[in-house]
């Protein structure tokens, strides 16, 4: 593969292996951190974004860890050449953390009833099921996550280096908390398709249906609101 695909998959993975991990200690039977709730999760994701995004940058990609990051900066640029390296080593990294989710909770599977909790485990779902409502939070969720991105990297507020990743991971604890109840927020493609995708084909002990007929949400509205934002930023000055 092409330079960055080492990078974005390792990030990739890190990102999925954190987050989707800390989802699985708050839902699974018997887990010790069963019932933690939502800071706890929008905590472990957030620290799922640092340890990714530093892995990713030394590893020796731009850490983007999302088709749809990947997406508008390309559109931004008007460069493409990294784009399929770079998602390709993203879903593949999605896929693999999940992986990594299952056999590290292992035991508690079928110790689990529950089949929706266990996909919640691996990919995101509507708290109300209304696919133009999802739609319309998902594109909001990952334009305040691709805007405010573009600000932090911007000459005046001179996040470079270090803050970077940290700034990062504080947006999308922000994101969590205050845009994460409707959907999930999974502002992200490979987050999402990737470990649905591994909840489908592994051999997780009493899984149900993965919820492919939802799938697409946490896809379409994704590209669609960080284009948006490039769009936006570009027309107020940020970018």
């Amino acid at each position: 593969m092409g330079p960055g695909f080492l990078g974005e998959f390792l990030g990739t993975m890190v990102l999925i292996l954190f987050g989707n991990g800390v989802v699985a200690n708050v839902l699974l039977t018997q887990s010790k951190g069963n019932g933690g709730g939502w800071m706890v999760i929008t905590t472990g994701w957030a620290f799922g974004v640092l340890a990714g995004v530093i892995v990713a940058i030394a590893a020796g990609s731009n850490a983007h860890l999302n088709p749809a990051v990947s997406v508008a900066l390309a559109y931004s640029s008007g460069s493409w050449a990294t784009v399929p390296t770079y998602v390709a080593g993203q879903f593949a990294g999605a896929f693999a953390g999940a992986a990594l989710v299952w056999l590290a909770y292992l035991a508690h599977w079928a110790k689990t009833e529950d089949s929706g909790l266990k996909l919640a485990c691996y990919s995101t779902g509507p708290a109300i099921r209304d696919a133009k409502a999802n739609l319309l939070t998902e594109v909001i969720g990952t334009f305040a996550l691709v805007f405010v991105v573009v600000a932090i990297g911007a000459k005046a507020v001179g996040a470079a280096g270090v803050l970077g990743p940290l700034m990062v991971a504080f947006l999308v604890w922000g994101i969590g908390l205050s845009l994460g109840g409707p959907t999930g927020y999974a502002i992200n493609p490979a987050r999402d398709l990737g470990p649905r995708l591994a909840h489908a084909v592994l051999p997780i002990a009493g899984k149900g249906g993965s919820d492919w007929g939802y799938s697409w949400v946490p896809v379409v509205g994704p590209v669609v609101g960080a284009l948006l934002a490039i769009i936006v930023a570009k027309a107020t000055g940020l970018g």
